[in-house]
């Protein structure tokens, strides 16, 4: 096996630069000046959903104070291509590293995030002496679209994650010329770098994860109390978040035409989730810059979100949430596990059945999206989970 850790030779891909026509943006702008407002349930905020308050002054904001070509230019910081893979048109960052051995490392997104939440953590993991650590720990970054998210281009029909996971493989050795590399993921990006393992094991060297993608309870059904324990906690804290899921899962093209045609409903179907997956049950404002926040809302209105959600009904349709019966990921894994997270963080015995789980970490705080609220604890994680892998 090459070892990890060299440039590509050549990258067999097409240069690409944001720039957005501004006839888009004027009739964004115009959608938002034209938002009808429902009328708001008498309940604490967010009791039933988005908080009105909140949504009106996101509302507010984009109209008046966003800019957009500020985010296009903090995407553009960083070398873009567009590539195309079965048949698809994939866009991702590229940033290599400093030193004479980065070690190639994809980070992948999943919904409602974007490539917009790795864009502060991508020049500490590829440049780590510019903040003060150590240049041996740099990473050459591959940060990719999923299909059908921001730049990426989406496909004609739902494809599930282990798909995707196949192309991204194809991005990493085919098209970056990587004979190894090293893969972290959240949300769909932990399922999907976990099939990568799966499927690709003589390819990725070892992973790092912020969500247990797979989650193997025991075969004959006899659960340890700690797994009992664990069980409830789980059904606790997912169940009343289980509409979005159920809905995307199901009829996502009936959602689509609200998300399309309403900025303001988009805003709201997304944001409500930067609330409940990382201050849930709290009434105060979801803890990320909202100028952050609308760049990666963007992504989703400037792509047309419906096939975003396509992930969801491929998923369930397929079977693709789960490894085969008595198999494990043998590609070495680390887990970085946050406690405001919409997935309660399991035992340890149900993450070793699904997993060969060499290090994990249970941050004293935080939610799902560990990257953008906390990045320093995410760069600093993954860098001691891949320092002596690779």
């Amino acid at each position: 096996m090459a070892p990890v850790g060299c440039h590509a030779v050549e990258i067999d891909a097409v240069p690409f630069e944001v720039n957005v026509p501004q006839a888009v943006l004027d009739d964004l702008a115009r959608r938002l000046e034209a938002t009808r407002w429902p009328v708001e349930p008498a309940s604490g905020p967010w009791r039933y959903g988005a908080d009105s308050s909140y949504v009106r002054r996101v509302v507010d904001h984009w109209r008046d104070g966003y800019d957009w070509r500020a985010s296009e230019r903090a995407i553009n910081r960083f070398d873009n291509y567009t590539t195309t893979i079965e048949g698809l048109e994939v866009h991702f960052i590229l940033e290599h590293g400093s030193g004479p051995a980065p070690r190639p490392l994809i980070v992948t997104h999943g919904w409602p995030g974007s490539i917009v939440e790795f864009l502060e953590v991508v020049e500490p993991l590829a440049h780590p002496e510019r903040f003060g650590g150590d240049v041996a720990d740099a990473f050459t970054v591959v940060v990719p679209s999923i299909p059908g998210y921001g730049f990426s281009q989406a496909p004609d029909a739902p494809i599930t994650p282990r798909d995707v996971g196949r192309m991204f493989d194809t991005l990493m050795t085919e098209r970056l010329g990587f004979a190894t590399y090293l893969a972290q993921g959240g949300d769909w990006g932990s399922i999907i770098t976990s099939w990568m393992g799966y499927d690709q094991p003589e390819h990725v060297e070892a992973m790092h994860l912020n969500l247990v993608a797979f989650e193997a309870l025991p075969p004959d059904g006899r659960l340890s109390e700690e797994e009992q324990a664990w069980v409830e906690r789980s059904a606790v804290r997912r169940d009343p978040e289980a509409g979005y899921r159920i809905q995307q899962g199901t009829r996502p093209h009936t959602l689509a035409y609200g998300l399309t045609d309403s900025p303001a409903g988009l805003a709201a179907w997304i944001l409500e989730k930067f609330h409940g997956w990382t201050v849930p049950g709290e009434d105060r404002d979801p803890p990320f810059d909202l100028d952050h926040l609308l760049a990666n809302v963007m992504l989703y209105w400037l792509a047309g979100p419906g096939p975003a959600s396509w992930l969801y009904i491929a998923t369930i349709e397929q079977g693709a949430r789960r490894l085969p019966d008595g198999e494990r990921v043998r590609v070495p894994t680390s887990f970085l596990l946050c406690p405001r997270d919409i997935s309660v963080p399991p035992p340890d015995s149900v993450i070793e059945r699904a997993y060969v789980m060499v290090r994990r970490t249970d941050a004293p705080d935080g939610g799902h999206f560990v990257a953008f609220e906390q990045g320093d604890l995410f760069v600093r994680d993954v860098r001691e989970a891949f320092r002596d892998r690779g």
